[in-house]
């Protein structure tokens, strides 16, 4: 009984903690404009869900880390069956719950789960090498130094902790069953600890069975809410938001760029087909920071694995310039975090004394900064919008839209960008033609014959 009641004072403690760092994504994504979720087209939408964020479909156009990486989501989903077992016989003192129910499927469960966890072990170890030893060249960027580097590591360690309490668990339960423990009901056949417990623990002593069976049951579960807490804070939280991401990603052509309203709207009105604006106050084009941009978007910055696809993909990149479209989700997602926190504490110092105001909200706050603090104007003009990018994401992530977004502000609210674009711009805005001409470009049409 005691043993249940810690169980659930554990999980509801660990539980709080998970809601609140969730809360905390929730508030940055809430940021963003709600203006761009999209929900037509449903049986496409699913069917891109099932495929490319629940069927991997995307991953496997890189083979050798598609294989590996199955193995671990495979080992993830079929572990869930044998949590909620945990999760019951914690609830109700119950041992192996789910066995008697069962019957001969259960050891068949099991031996699938201690198969895929040796798969996953195996892939966790290979993700290791090729982060820290071989230095895959994607993974071997700028973006990636310091705490990026160090949260993979410590997720595949977390791994490691997880496949280990699984067969500590089973291993000396299968031992304590060889042994006759009265506690201990046959399971049936389990595919790797069936022969690995007793060959290891028969020698050992049932009291040091009873505690090292518990102590592998109780690490599997620590680690578990300690993983569920630890994804609001890791890139892996792409485990919950990848299939939202993919649910609401753009239905259009790659490449399509969304119209601007206020532009759209001045010429529909210029052309009589909607009613002029009488507003004095100027609108924004683009975004400068992450309040300008869309919901959607700082979810799919949330959502990014960091796997550097898009990044290996980059034409630019790949000649040497300073685009990353991974570094250009991550500042976004950063960017997001902190700009969430500073408007959590509340501190009427953030608050913008242009638009002025007694509470601090996300629509009054100003810390000085801005999204381009983080994501240099060279970066941007790198990109040559070929969506690469686009086409390589996994869970169908487009980091093409912020730049589109950033670019236009700085060119059409800043009245900047690169040197050898201006002149045109100006062209355009004086003549209506991208060359420069010393009369407009349809004054022909006034001119008498």
């Amino acid at each position: 009984m005691s043993g249940s009641i810690f169980f659930v004072i554990l999980t509801f403690l660990m539980g709080r903690q998970a809601y609140k760092g969730y809360q905390t994504i929730r508030q940055a994504i809430l940021l963003g404009k709600p203006d761009a979720w999209e929900s037509d087209q449903p049986l496409k939408r699913w069917r891109n869900t099932l495929l490319v964020a629940f069927g991997q479909k995307k991953m496997f156009k890189n083979l050798i880390p598609a294989v590996l990486h199955f193995f671990i989501y495979v080992a993830f989903l079929f572990t869930q069956i044998e949590l909620v077992e945990i999760i019951t016989d914690g609830l109700f003192g119950t041992h192996r719950f789910f066995a008697p129910y069962l019957g001969v499927l259960y050891p068949v469960i099991i031996s699938t789960i201690e198969i895929l966890s040796v798969l996953a072990f195996f892939a966790t170890i290979a993700f290791l090498w090729r982060r820290n030893v071989a230095k895959v060249k994607r993974f071997d960027k700028p973006e990636l130094k310091g705490w990026p580097a160090l949260d993979a590591n410590i997720i595949l360690g977390l791994e490691i902790v997880l496949i280990f309490g699984i067969f500590t668990m089973n291993g000396a339960d299968k031992a304590l069953q060889f042994k006759g423990h009265p506690d201990f009901h046959d399971t049936g056949f389990f595919a790797i600890t069936s022969w690995l417990g007793p060959a290891v623990f028969k020698s050992w002593p049932v009291p040091f069975l009873l505690f090292i069976e518990r102590f592998g049951w109780w690490l599997h579960y620590f680690v578990v809410l300690c993983f569920l807490v630890y994804l609001a804070y890791s890139k892996h939280l792409h485990i919950l938001l990848a299939f939202p991401t993919t649910w609401y990603a753009k239905l259009t052509q790659k490449g399509h760029a969304d119209n601007m309203p206020e532009v759209m709207h001045e010429v529909k009105s210029m052309l009589g087909l909607a009613e002029a604006t009488n507003s004095d106050q100027m609108p924004t084009f683009g975004a400068a920071d992450v309040t300008q941009m869309s919901q959607r978007l700082l979810m799919s910055a949330f959502a990014c694995t960091e796997c550097g696809r898009c990044t290996a993909e980059c034409p630019a990149n790949q000649t040497g310039k300073k685009l990353s479209p991974r570094k250009i989700m991550m500042d976004i997602r950063d960017r997001a975090t902190e700009v969430s926190q500073k408007i959590a504490t509340g501190d009427n110092v953030y608050i913008n004394p242009e638009i002025g105001g007694s509470t601090l909200t996300a629509a009054n706050f100003s810390d000085g900064k801005t999204l381009f603090d983080y994501i240099s104007t060279e970066e941007l003009h790198a990109c040559t919008t070929c969506n690469a990018c686009v086409e390589a994401c996994p869970v169908m992530i487009n980091p093409l839209d912020p730049i589109l977004e950033m670019r236009r502000y700085e060119i059409l609210m800043q009245s900047a960008g690169p040197s050898d674009w201006v002149p045109m711009f100006t062209a355009l805005e004086n003549t209506g033609a991208v060359w420069q001409m010393p009369v407009g470009r349809a004054d022909w049409m006034n001119q008498e014959v």
